[in-house]
């Protein structure tokens, strides 16, 4: 796999194709970042944006996590105190997870976001900016009901971080897109570079497939749950048979498949071949090269949910097993 493939590859969205072209014909050194408040327990959010990081890794690219500190402290997460001490144990779970420890550069914000010309600079976006941008911008991360003037500066925060990052690259979810949008409009106007962004896809809710996975509600998997606790959310997941798009439901929402989704941007990005174990009198064990197979067979009735799940659930227990057992040191 080339590098754009790689740069690309599982991403719902890149801004603008163009820029992603130039930056993979030379990776080499390229920096790529992900931001992350510090919140204890690494789940699937995490672990999406770390698959994306890794790709970019053996594409060639530096990679920073930022753990922001100072975004947790406005966002009302504890004490600088509590929240670096979290921030601490999520460093070494990212790398339990996959990340090269020597190729991945992890900050706290509050390294630079304290100094004068950071301070600055903010001021100066604050100029350039209407209290609605910032709450737009705000609204899909997910702010609550009364925007705090720290939640409004959030997003500026953000803007200016990836200048002061050296980044080539900003990652985030979806839910990050408007976010970067006001970076590239914001930031030339105190003459820096709009950035070139990546944004990965949101994973759907695992119990119904409506609405995006979440820690803060409905059923997520994170890096506490066992491998009995794994296989009973995957064992409930919402996974029709056949159905690669659900239809929606009689209110008219959205569904999605969870089941393949998770097969597609957490397993096949990490092994090589997913084996579905199947007595021989149903057929035999299943082997994938490629996700597209998989899905092949499980729109054409060839793999049932009653097999995908166990197999899925399998996988991920293998993915979450290290960062489990860094847990574990953590608390004892």
């Amino acid at each position: 796999m080339d590098a754009h493939d790689l740069i690309t590859r599982n991403a719902a969205e890149v801004v603008t194709e163009a820029e992603v072209e130039e930056l993979a014909e030379e990776p080499d050194g390229k920096r790529a970042y992900v931001g992350y408040e510090p919140s204890g327990v690494l789940h699937i959010g995490h672990m999406l944006g770390a698959n994306k990081l890794i790709d970019l890794q053996e594409a060639g690219m530096e990679v920073v996590i930022l753990l922001a500190d100072v975004h947790a402290y406005l966002n009302g997460k504890g004490t600088f105190e509590e929240i670096r001490e979290t921030a601490t144990r999520m460093q070494e779970q990212f790398v339990a997870y996959g990340l090269d420890e020597e190729n991945t550069e992890f900050r706290l914000g509050s390294e630079f976001q304290f100094d004068e010309e950071y301070v600055l600079d903010l001021h100066a976006l604050e100029l350039e900016t209407t209290l609605s941008r910032a709450e737009r911008a705000m609204s899909e991360i997910g702010s609550g009901d009364s925007v705090t003037v720290s939640q409004a500066v959030y997003p500026l925060m953000q803007a200016l971080d990836i200048e002061y990052l050296d980044i080539d690259l900003a990652i985030g979810g979806m839910e990050q897109r408007k976010v970067h949008m006001l970076a590239r409009d914001t930031l030339p106007s105190i003459d820096y570079d709009a950035p070139t962004c990546l944004h990965t896809p949101l994973i759907s809710e695992l119990s119904t497939g409506i609405g995006k996975m979440s820690s803060s509600s409905g059923v997520t998997i994170s890096m506490e749950d066992s491998t009995a606790e794994i296989e009973e959310k995957v064992n409930g997941a919402f996974c029709p048979a056949g159905e690669i798009d659900p239809e929606p439901t009689e209110e008219g929402e959205a569904r999605n498949n969870p089941v393949l989704e998770i097969f597609e941007y957490f397993v096949f990005p990490r092994f090589d071949e997913v084996v579905v174990e199947r007595p021989e009198e149903y057929g035999g064990d299943l082997r994938y090269d490629a996700y597209e197979e998989l899905v092949s067979d499980f729109a054409s009735g060839e793999l049932h949910p009653a097999d995908a799940k166990p197999t899925l659930a399998r996988y991920l227990d293998k993915l979450v097993e290290p960062g489990r057992e860094k847990l574990r040191e953590q608390r004892a």
